[in-house]
């Protein structure tokens, strides 16, 4: 038969030079011709394919429709698809199936026989490709589709083309009533007039005021009332169309928020003007009284020494001693009141040069030894804030030796990004129960009267070592001594001034 169909060998020549699988079929649904793209494709040999029904070919459950679908293309022969508006599949030797397109085009040779030739596209790359693209385009929707922030798409005329579920709960329109409008349509006057002037400017001038940028502006929902809201805007380019994709999140919670924080803060900046004046009010209309009260005991104590008995002297000891502590304690109160809120200016502070100052500021008494472990490092902060740490720590290991050669050591080591710093002294000691209660305003372990104190001094170191971002914290054994420690934050590149040790 094939020398019947093919006189010269031009048909064959053709088909074994075509890059594309082809092959030729007879009325009878018989395979004709196969090139070698063929046999590439289906793994048949072209002698194994000859004389054989083209159904091999398919998967089994068309092949029986097949002849049908035959007999319509030779009662109508012209060259088109296959199976217009289905997918074809075809079926490897090893019983493997494809997406296939089939192109066919009808022939007839010189001896009248009439033939139909296909060529076979394998499109497996082209499925999975498209594959991937509705899976990729089916998860944005779902992410558009549960965003909590409203996204609309516009083109470059400012035709709103798609919205999600959040702009219709935000803007009050369903997805129908905006799709097609013009994106002014949700937005107040004056900014409605102006905004198609904005985008022809840009289709002209390419001059960005929100793409790519983004700001806080003003929509309007369907009932007419306004919102502030963050419009993020990106473009994106789709064949020949440009677009826009803006990115709307309703602000009202943070403008109130905004509003409420900015009402605190003039709250706080009046208290703190009233806490200054407060101030002012105690350091001078308290302690005034209190020097005319000191200077007026201290006159009777000397000029009537001899007209007062001993116990007279006691009473008036004691007066003088605590008109001492009431200016002590309102010294206390106004320097914890300063802290955090009076700032002064951040300096480098070499620890080496304002502890000793503090020891010798202290002046300890002759049988209490205080000791500096090691070079310590500098600091960055406030220098009164950490004299006022360094001071009370010390002068409270001071107060507190209750033996006939007192030791405090002073220590510093590095931890991570934190100084440890410590004060170590051989005194009374702290039970475990009063480790907390110490560092609270006016608490005092022992009475005043036996050791002089205000009890606001551990309080304010406290309250600095906080504001700079450390803590403190008291080990103690009683009889035996007490270690305060407190931690202060690195400076990065700050020379750290422990290369020798002390």
């Amino acid at each position: 038969m094939k020398e019947h169909i093919l006189e010269g060998q031009t048909l064959e020549w053709l088909l074994a030079s075509a890059a594309e699988a082809m092959l030729i079929v007879n009325r009878d649904g018989r395979i004709v011709l196969a090139n070698p793209p063929v046999e590439q494709l289906f793994g048949y040999t072209s002698a194994e394919l000859i004389g054989q029904p083209v159904e091999i070919l398919m998967p089994e459950g068309i092949r029986a429709a097949h002849g049908g679908m035959r007999d319509s293309f030779f009662a109508d022969p012209r060259t088109r698809p296959m199976g217009i508006g289905r997918e074809l599949y075809a079926r490897r030797r090893d019983g493997d199936e494809f997406p296939v397109e089939v192109s066919l085009s009808p022939l007839r040779t010189d001896g009248g026989l009439r033939l139909v030739m296909a060529t076979i596209h394998d499109i497996t790359r082209r499925k999975r490709a498209e594959e991937a693209l509705l899976e990729s385009e089916a998860r944005m929707r779902a992410i558009v589709d549960t965003a909590v922030d409203a996204i609309i798409t516009i083109d470059e005329a400012g035709t709103i083309d798609q919205v999600n579920p959040r702009a219709e709960e935000l803007f009050g329109y369903t997805a129908a009533e905006m799709t097609g409008r013009n994106v002014s349509m949700l937005m107040p006057q004056p900014y409605r007039d102006q905004h198609d002037s904005y985008l022809a400017r840009y289709r002209e001038t390419d001059e960005k005021r929100i793409i790519g940028l983004g700001r806080e502006v003003t929509g309007q929902r369907k009932d007419g009332s306004t919102f502030p809201m963050d419009l993020a805007v990106a473009q994106m380019q789709i064949g020949q169309r440009r677009m826009f994709t803006g990115v709307v999140r309703d602000i009202t919670e943070r403008r109130r928020a905004e509003e409420q924080r900015q009402r605190l803060l003039h709250e706080v900046s009046a208290a703190n003007e009233e806490l200054t004046n407060f101030a002012y009010v105690v350091s001078h209309d308290l302690k005034a009284p209190l020097r005319g009260i000191g200077s007026l005991a201290n006159w009777l104590s000397t000029d009537y020494a001899d007209k007062v008995d001993d116990e007279g002297r006691e009473h008036m000891r004691l007066l003088i001693g605590r008109v001492h502590r009431m200016s002590a304690l309102i010294d206390g109160i106004l320097q914890y009141s300063r802290v955090g809120r009076v700032k002064e200016a951040t300096v480098k502070i070499d620890l080496n040069v304002m502890v000793p100052e503090v020891i010798d500021l202290l002046a300890p008494s002759p049988h209490i030894k205080v000791s500096i472990a090691r070079s310590l490092p500098t600091l960055v902060g406030e220098r009164t804030r950490i004299q006022q740490v360094f001071q009370n720590l010390i002068s409270n290991a001071i107060k507190y030796i209750d033996k006939p050669a007192g030791d405090i050591r002073v220590d510093c080591v590095r931890e991570d990004d934190r100084w440890k710093f410590s004060v170590a002294d051989n005194g009374v000691g702290i039970e475990s129960r009063h480790f907390e209660r110490i560092f609270q305003l006016f608490q005092t372990l022992v009475p005043r009267d036996r050791v002089e104190s205000t009890g606001v001094g551990l309080t304010l170191v406290r309250k600095i070592v906080e504001m700079y971002g450390g803590r403190v914290w008291v080990e103690s054994t009683v009889g035996v001594g007490s270690t305060f420690y407190f931690t202060f934050p690195v400076t990065p590149g700050m020379h750290s001034g422990q290369e020798t040790p002390a």
